[in-house]
């Protein structure tokens, strides 16, 4: 196993040049699996752990996801990157201390995020928000730990692009080394996002199909892109399709689309 600081190296060094995918599991066995596939790094997902547990996204305390990151991050070999919501707090200094723990799991990179939590979809006042920032990046000084910057204002329906773009701004200022605005699908909202905060690498979401692609991704100057909970969902969707079908029409059509079963128990043997 590579130590802590390999990874954190190896991570530091993907947001130097290119785009990568940086997907998203949410348990020890799909994390097995994204190194299996050869992916150079992943992220836990806030909403595809919370759903496993039968809980709403933002209902996982904070000792469970510090559990759920560590254990993420002991069995692989690849950088992971924390989902830590708010951090767990909405004071600075307790957001600071929340990510120190966070990030003795190990972890290579966190996002703490400026909505106050995940149901109300309330976000911080901008000085707040550039407060917690700057607390967490001098908890993380000397660690290596890749601190991400997240701007929730379009995703919850609360601010537009540049509102936003103002925010990302200030959080590169505080501190942050890499910046994130989830919603945003549009490739003039993407590539504006990106020159605002250039030369620091942005993080993209596509959590579906039928639009960018990593191509895409990549000529508008995006570092990264992670899928969020949508592997989750997907995972879900199977689930729910099948077990749908079994109850209504007493069928297992749907079952033709599972992994098999050799090939699972040859990946975890």
């Amino acid at each position: 196993m590579k130590s802590m600081e390999e990874k954190r190296r190896a991570f530091r060094k993907l947001h130097e040049s290119g785009c990568f995918a940086i997907p998203n599991p949410w348990d020890i066995g799909t994390a097995k699996y994204l190194q299996h596939l050869g992916f150079k790094a992943i992220a836990t997902t806030s909403a595809g752990f919370a759903f496993s547990r039968g809980l709403s996204d933002g209902s996982v305390k904070r000792d469970d996801m510090i559990a759920h990151i560590r254990d993420l991050v002991e069995a692989t070999d690849i950088p992971v990157n924390a989902d830590f919501e708010n951090g767990y707090a909405d004071e600075p200094n307790w957001c600071a201390e929340n990510a120190r723990l966070c990030a003795e799991t190990g972890v290579a990179g966190l996002s703490i995020e400026d909505a106050t939590d995940r149901k109300e979809k309330h976000i911080y006042d901008v000085d707040l928000a550039v407060e917690r920032i700057n607390a967490v990046r001098e908890a993380l000084h000397g660690t290596g730990v890749l601190l991400v910057g997240r701007a929730e204002g379009f995703l919850v329906g609360r601010e537009k692009l540049d509102q936003v773009i103002k925010r990302l701004v200030k959080y590169s200022e505080a501190g942050a080394e890499c910046l994130y605005a989830p919603g945003f699908k549009e490739r003039d909202h993407i590539k504006a996002i990106v020159e605002a905060v250039a030369p620091k690498p942005v993080n993209v979401l596509i959590g579906g199909s039928g639009g960018l692609t990593m191509r895409d991704a990549a000529e508008l100057g995006a570092r990264r892109v992670s899928v969020g909970g949508a592997f989750a969902r997907a995972g879900w969707g199977g689930f729910i399709r099948s077990a749908k079908e079994l109850l209504d029409q007493g069928k297992f059509d749907e079952l033709k689309n599972a992994a098999s079963y050799d090939e699972l128990q040859k990946l975890f043997s």
